[in-house]
């Protein structure tokens, strides 16, 4: 099949190699001739050391590689995804499937990126996502690994599923993709908390316990948005959170890092050098937990931190210090 992977970026460039491999004729789309430039005299990409790009793999700029493609990845930093599908829109092919691969929330508007996609191509073109655990590097690498891909349209899900499905990368298919989306941006918001008390020089017990509470206040803004409660437990959701949270691999994890060692979040964003998600995603975490009434103190704590100047030493003690609660809300009833 003829696939068009938009965005050549670690993760676009890692999944174009995934789906060269399974068989398919594969054009990797970059935004600037200079970044396909690099691609091409160097045969890798920067962002994937040691990790040969084959000469099968079609270099482009030119977002016209999308015709005649009956499935299109979208793999662009969240602030584009909206941006680049308005372009791709007159493009596309009737009926061609969409499948956006990044994680985050659109700042301005607090929508989900399949939601802003939708929004600019319209009617007749199915939109999935797909997430989970997965770093780039490890991915390129042939790590075996596993995701899931979700759609409204059952078909569309299960094509994505045998698109990218290999002996080393597993799939599986959900029709919860507001659950999907939200864990995988929100999630990074947890990771730059957990980077954080790495930074402060807390424990592994610390960290287990930011990890858990924050899975569940991500679940409770979850489930107020549509998405199931089950979602959460899976591979988008506690999953993902676990990768995020633990690996260096991370861009939000080591601007946390960072953060806890003293470093002024505006200046770590800028030292690590890349997209942190987490930092925009904490402002629309806010945002939407105060529209829809949901708890979501860790989060709340995050963008005192990010936004406010806050000291992290303090808002831990804060979280450390809030009224006794119930684990399970219901417990007794």
């Amino acid at each position: 099949m003829k696939l068009s992977v938009i965005g050549s970026g670690g993760w676009g460039t890692a999944l174009a190699l995934l789906l060269l491999e399974n068989g398919h004729e594969v054009a990797l789309w970059s935004y600037t001739e200079e970044e396909s430039r690099v691609l091409r005299e160097t045969g890798e990409n920067p962002m994937l050391k040691g990790v040969p790009l084959p000469v099968e793999l079609a270099l482009t700029t030119d977002l016209a590689c999308v015709r005649g493609c009956p499935v299109v990845v979208l793999a662009t930093p969240s602030f584009a995804a909206r941006s680049t599908a308005r372009r791709l829109a007159p493009l596309l092919d009737p009926g061609a499937v969409v499948v956006s691969v990044s994680k985050g929330i659109e700042q301005e508007t607090s929508r989900t990126l399949t939601q802003a996609i939708e929004e600019e191509i319209g009617e007749g073109h199915p939109v999935a996502a797909l997430s989970g655990p997965s770093h780039a590097e490890e991915v390129g690498r042939r790590v075996p690994t596993a995701v899931v891909a979700a759609a409204r349209d059952q078909g569309a899900a299960e094509l994505v599923q045998d698109l990218f499905m290999n002996p080393r990368f597993r799939v599986y298919a959900s029709g919860d993709v507001v659950g999907v989306e939200l864990a995988a941006a929100m999630k990074n918001v947890i990771a730059l908390c957990a980077g954080c008390c790495d930074g402060m020089g807390c424990g592994d017990n610390t960290k287990a316990a930011l990890m858990t509470r924050g899975l569940t206040e991500i679940a409770r803004l979850g489930v107020a948005m549509g998405g199931r409660k089950e979602t959460f437990a899976g591979l988008a959701g506690v999953g993902d959170l676990i990768v995020t949270c633990t690996s260096m691999h991370s861009r939000n994890r080591r601007c946390g890092i960072l953060i806890g060692q003293g470093t002024p979040p505006a200046q770590a964003v800028r030292e690590i050098g890349g997209v942190v998600e987490g930092y925009y995603a904490a402002a629309n975490a806010k945002a939407l937990a105060d529209k829809l009434g949901v708890e979501m103190p860790i989060s709340a704590a995050a963008y005192e931190v990010l936004y406010r100047g806050k000291d992290p030493m303090v808002v831990l003690r804060e979280l450390m210090t809030r009224e006794k609660k119930h684990e399970i809300e219901d417990s007794w009833v």
